[in-house]
């Protein structure tokens, strides 16, 4: 069986690139354009293959379009170039809202009373199953690649989180010496936001990183595709952690 899906998605990544597809990404996510011709061919074949494997279904009135899976692909595929990949194996279905959508929260506090209601959201990770984004800021984040705020590249770092097994800030390493390094250098990271926070400090991070782990990793990820100089100059332990999981480095495709 794995034989055969290899051989598929060898075929399907070989497969002609439609120009109509390649001129809405350059359009919709310009940080394509800092890729270089191998990269922007990698990527390409992880388009066809997210495309090809997963459903894409319009919630609340919005009609899918190839614009909308192509725009929201590209933006996958990024965090998969020069990694082994099983293109998140329980993603199965990507809704699609035309904007922010609203999701009930339950909130546990410190002294065990839980707060709970609905609050509007631009995009949802669930475990397994199914992923959710606002068509509105998908197109926001990706038209803005400085603002160090992207909700697909958030969304998917929380997939990539859950590959270990578990969404807990800690995705599949290599080894366990991987994943030592990993925690001392995320969990310093983490408590060092926590403070800044406490302290009404300036951070990097935004805010909701200290959420927990997970959404700190999410956080990180997209400020390390979307604003790299600054996370390698002023964070450069955990700048280094993440150029070693998404074998990347984005400040030297920006320079």
């Amino acid at each position: 069986m794995f034989g055969r899906r290899k051989r598929r998605r060898e075929q399907i990544r070989s497969q002609p690139f439609p120009p109509e597809w390649w001129h809405w990404i350059v359009v919709n996510v310009p940080y394509v354009n800092t890729l270089n011709e191998a990269d922007q061919r990698e990527l390409k074949g992880h388009i066809r293959v997210l495309l090809d494997e997963k459903r894409f279904e319009g919630c609340g009135g919005l009609e899918i379009t190839n614009e909308i899976r192509v725009t929201i692909a590209a933006q996958a595929a990024l965090l998969l170039l020069h990694r082994e990949t099983e293109y998140y194996p329980t993603l199965k279905s990507i809704l699609v809202y035309p904007t922010a959508f609203k999701s009930h929260l339950t909130v546990p506090r410190p002294d065990g009373t839980v707060i709970e209601g609905e609050v509007a959201r631009r995009g949802e990770s669930w475990f397994r199953g199914s992923l959710v984004l606002s068509w509105h800021d998908v197109k926001r984040g990706a038209d803005h690649p400085g603002d160090g705020r992207n909700v697909v590249l958030h969304e998917f770092a929380h997939q990539l989180d859950g590959e270990s097994g578990a969404m807990d800030g800690a995705p599949a390493l290599p080894s366990s010496g991987c994943y030592r390094a990993w925690a001392e250098v995320l969990g310093d990271e983490y408590r060092d936001l926590l403070r800044s926070v406490h302290q009404r400090h300036h951070h990097l991070l935004d805010r909701y990183a200290a959420t927990n782990p997970p959404e700190f990793f999410a956080v990180a990820t997209e400020f390390f595709f979307e604003q790299p100089y600054m996370m390698r100059l002023h964070h450069p332990d955990l700048y280094e952690q993440l150029s070693e999981f998404y074998q990347q480095d984005p400040a030297a495709n920006l320079g």
